[in-house]
């Protein structure tokens, strides 16, 4: 009896144990799913923290190198496209926005502010103002296919040198679009070669290696006085020469140009296509040599064109001569060692006004000219660039040409710093330009005209 009670009473008491041992479990159950998410509270914040650190880690990284008006008049599109107008067709929109605040004691030939380019002779008076017109919009075609091997691309580009809207009060504020380029491309990936129609830059214009400007980028430093080209429409072959080889890459490209000149034909002159360089069926031929590697670059370029100065009709009145042999040869080039950038060409030649060569003046004028420019990155954002250009049509030939297409200018030069800070996609700079130049106004006298121009410079890349 005893036994079986005892038994009983050791049985109550294990079940009395596990029934008060019960909440106790519950409880160890709950501070282990409390640990647990504690725990992944804790490493959910971690994770967060260091991706904080990496956000800030992108914000205060070094800035890419500057960029160089060359980037700007060149305008490499990124690989990826924007959007697409066809079935494997990519469009690609990019640009820029630049604004000039600017100051100047005289007068420049072309316009002033951002198309400055000399002063006018004997010109007086200061101005400033704030010009907007060097912003610019491009959009890339590529991926259409043609034949073969052979694909396609293109080029829309325009900015807004199209003149003012009007002459009204409000005009100054309203300018208007001007198409620069509008050009096919067909390519033979294979053969390494391009075909390029419609409306482009001929090959005396340096488009590899055109003077870094915030102020001065569709009318370059030194444009016309120092550096010449243009755009026209045209026909244009580039071949690789050493294509698929690795190293120092070979590049021979060869063209023909509509013709083009400043007049005769009357009241029509450059209208409706009727100047003496579209007498007959009289391209400007061109051709380059152009080679590159990792830092440098240089190219040889040769212009022949003949203009009939009896113009389109034949009837215009030749008082000199009745044409024009155009020629001119340039050899330039670029180098950039370090931090430095070495920029520069010359040129020298006969008639290549066509071509904003001897000052935008035209006639059988000899010159010579050319530019250097060198640059130094102190840091990955600030740059110091100094330029000279030097443009000497011979005097004798431009008075001679006085009244039929030369207007008196004999020699010029030009100075230029500036200072540019480059942070993304943003560009400011501050920046000073000098212009010496010396003219005649009957054949017999010389007067020299200087000007100075001061701007900061805003841009904007996209």
């Amino acid at each position: 009896m005893t036994t079986r009670y005892s038994n009983r009473y050791k049985a109550l008491a294990l079940s009395m144990a596990c029934a008060l041992m019960l909440p106790l479990a519950a409880h160890a159950q709950s501070d282990t799913r409390e640990q647990q998410l504690e725990q992944r509270v804790a490493q959910l914040e971690q994770q967060l923290n260091e991706l904080k650190a990496m956000i800030q880690a992108q914000k205060t990284a070094p800035a890419p190198p500057p960029a160089t008006t060359q980037n700007v008049a060149a305008a490499p599109a990124p690989a990826t496209p924007v959007f697409s107008s066809a079935p494997g067709v990519s469009v690609a929109l990019h640009g820029f926005i630049s604004a000039s605040a600017f100051s100047q004691n005289k007068s420049f030939t072309y316009g002033n502010g951002q198309n400055a380019l000399f002063p006018v002779p004997g010109s007086t008076g200061s101005l400033s103002g704030v010009d907007v017109r060097n912003t610019r919009f491009w959009l890339d075609f590529k991926g259409a296919q043609f034949a073969g091997n052979w694909s396609g691309g293109g080029r829309i580009e325009m900015d807004f040198f199209g003149g003012f809207n009007g002459v009204g009060a409000y005009s100054q504020q309203q300018p208007t679009p001007r198409l620069r380029q509008a050009y096919m491309d067909l390519t033979n990936a294979e053969s390494g070669t391009t075909v390029r129609i419609g409306q482009q830059w001929d090959f005396m214009f340096p488009i590899d290696n055109t003077p870094a400007s915030l102020a001065h980028i569709a009318f370059p430093l030194g444009f016309g006085s120092g550096m010449i080209g243009w755009r026209f429409p045209g026909v244009v072959v580039m071949q690789d020469l050493n294509h698929g080889s690795t190293g120092v890459q070979w590049r021979l490209d060869v063209g023909a140009f509509e013709g083009s000149w400043n007049g005769p034909d009357g009241a029509v002159n450059n209208t409706n296509y009727k100047t003496a360089g579209n007498a007959g069926f009289r391209p400007q031929i061109e051709a380059r040599l152009h080679v590159q590697d990792k830092n440098w670059l240089a190219y040889f370029a040769a212009h022949y064109s003949k203009v009939d100065l009896r113009g389109v009709g034949g009837t215009a009145p030749t008082p000199i001569q009745s044409s024009v042999k155009s020629t001119g040869y340039e050899v330039g080039g670029q180098w950039k060692p370090g931090p430095w950038t070495f920029k520069g060409l010359a040129y020298t030649g006969n008639g290549l006004g066509e071509i904003f060569g001897a000052m935008s003046q035209f006639g059988d004028i000899k010159e010579t000219g050319g530019f250097v420019q060198a640059g130094y990155s102190f840091t990955p954002n600030w740059s110091l660039y100094a330029f000279y250009a030097y443009s000497k049509p011979n005097a004798d030939d431009v008075i001679r040409w006085m009244g039929n297409g030369a207007t008196g200018l004999l020699r010029n030069r030009q100075a230029a710093l500036s200072l540019q800070y480059t942070a993304g996609s943003y560009d400011l700079s501050a920046e000073w330009m000098h212009d010496k130049l010396d003219s005649t106004s009957n054949g017999v006298n010389r007067k020299t005209t200087t000007g100075n121009q001061i701007s900061l410079n805003a841009l904007y890349h996209f």
